[in-house]
């Protein structure tokens, strides 16, 4: 009997215990409160009300971003630019703790009273950075208006044919990298106390020196350094068509920078001039004869260049002589154009860059190659003639003189083949002669009138076959 009071009472013991444990598991897991010596930024937040302590909390977080920011640029004439931490972008927030806070009262009574004992006792402010706005607010349009624009380096000829330079122009910009470091380390994962709150934020935008593309430098290294040959020609008594001809082809080649192996194309330019300046009518050459057209005179660019490029060394890529002898050149240095049919090309063999200066003054057209060139070595041309080619005469159907009589209409002019040698010459002596043309300058007819049976009306057919209009780019009936 004593033995079943026993058990009863060890089992109602039992159940007491639990009940009272039960309760007081419950009481704890039940507190409306935080546990104790919990801090959140550094507020202290232990013991006080769950509810109250987010809300003060959300309070606290707000007024964080409200945190006063002075951006300091470090330049003449910027003024400071004051902010808050939220105009900067910058929001905070306390996820992780208000997560434990809400796990407290959330699942099984066991997972609550693990939440409560396990709570941590130190919880940091989360900030959090949207760089756009502030990226917007010193977007790339107030740079510009704060620092302006950089100034690209320039280079000029200048009168005595010295090549000169004017410096470019650089100019502050952010430095996103180290603005992004300086301000990320400034901005609080704390809340602030008492006597700092509301104290301003501080920080220098920092700047770095952009240089524009182009520099004394970058110009320098295409090896522009000086004049390297210039090479001119008479207008004679050119008609102001020929003359505004000449002008306008020069003016398209004049500036022009060739790169090195790159090649100069006589039709290009003739396409540019014609397209920004036009062509006026002054003779040109058709089939052996000057006779009136668009563009004559064009001829006498393309030559004088060709002498400045022989003169130089360059690698002749395509060139060919007139029909007829030309008044501003010996023979055998001139180089034709024909749109469509006889271009006229070289290579620019220097190494380096190759400015080319091309102009009418006075009554002269002059060509000028800036760039780099050996100081010692020179080439000089000779041209001779190896053959003459006779007049032929050439008899036309007149039935407006005697019968029997003749009337000289063209005195005819013999032709020429001629060769053209270039001599190398270093430190004065000659180390190199070769010859690079041989040209073909065809023989004008002698012609005459008759009336006569058996004259020839037409002439000879294959002599007109071929209607290339050489020096303009038109001939009659354009």
């Amino acid at each position: 009997m004593k033995k079943v009071h026993l058990t009863l009472i060890i089992v109602a013991a039992i159940v007491l215990i639990g009940s009272v444990a039960a309760g007081g598991i419950h009481l704890y897991i039940g507190q409306n409160t935080l546990p104790d010596y919990i801090q959140v930024g550094g507020w202290d937040v232990g013991g006080k009300k769950k509810d109250e302590v987010l809300r003060e909390l959300d309070a606290k977080l707000k007024k964080l971003e409200e945190t006063p920011l002075t951006i300091t640029a470090a330049a003449k004439g910027i003024r400071d630019v004051q902010m808050t931490l939220r105009d900067a972008g910058v929001a905070f927030d306390a996820a992780e703790f208000e997560k434990a806070v809400a796990s407290l009262d959330e699942g099984s009574w066991l997972e609550r009273l693990q939440a409560r004992r396990q709570f941590n006792r130190e919880w940091a402010l989360s900030p959090r950075w949207n760089r756009a706005l502030i990226k917007e607010r010193f977007s790339p349009a107030w740079e510009e208006k704060q620092f302006g624009s950089p100034v690209n380096a320039s280079r000029r000829i200048a009168k005595n044919d010295k090549v000169a330079y004017t410096p470019e122009a650089s100019v502050s910009r952010i430095d996103w990298d180290a603005f992004t470091e300086a301000l990320t380390a400034l901005i609080p994962k704390s809340f602030p106390d008492s006597e700092d709150a509301g104290v301003p934020l501080k920080v220098k935008l920092p700047l770095y020196s952009l240089k524009p593309k182009v520099t004394v430098s970058s110009l320098k290294e295409e090896g522009i350094e000086r004049k390297i040959i210039e090479s001119s020609t008479g207008l004679g008594s050119s008609a102001s068509g020929r003359v505004y001809n000449v002008s306008s082809a020069a003016k398209a080649i004049d500036g022009m920078i060739l790169k090195p192996g790159e090649i100069f194309d006589y039709g290009k330019v003739i396409a540019k001039a014609e397209e920004k300046y036009g062509f006026r009518e002054a003779p040109v050459i058709l089939n052996g004869k000057l006779v009136p057209g668009i563009g004559g005179g064009i001829c006498q660019v393309s030559s004088t260049v060709y002498n400045a490029a022989l003169r130089t060394g360059l690698e002749i890529v395509e060139r060919r002589n007139h029909s007829l002898p030309v008044s501003y050149l010996p023979k055998g240095l001139d180089a034709t154009f024909a749109e469509g049919s006889i271009n006229f090309r070289f290579k620019n063999t220097t190494g380096k860059s190759l400015l080319i200066r091309a102009y009418v003054e006075g009554n002269n057209l002059t060509v000028k190659f800036f760039g780099t060139f050996p100081k010692n070595t020179e080439y000089a041309l000779e041209s001779r003639t190896v053959e003459m080619l006779p007049v032929k005469e050439k008899f036309v159907q007149n039935k407006d003189i005697p019968a029997g009589a003749q009337e000289v209409l063209q005195e005819g002019k013999p032709g020429y083949v001629v060769e053209t040698y270039q001599i190398k010459k270093v430190h004065g002596k000659v180390v190199e002669r070769k010859r690079i043309s041989r040209d073909t300058y065809r023989s004008q007819s002698r012609l005459i009138a008759v009336n006569s049976v058996g004259a020839d009306n037409g002439g000879n057919a294959a002599e007109y076959r071929e209607r290339i209009v050489e020096d303009g780019i038109s001939g009659p009936n354009f």
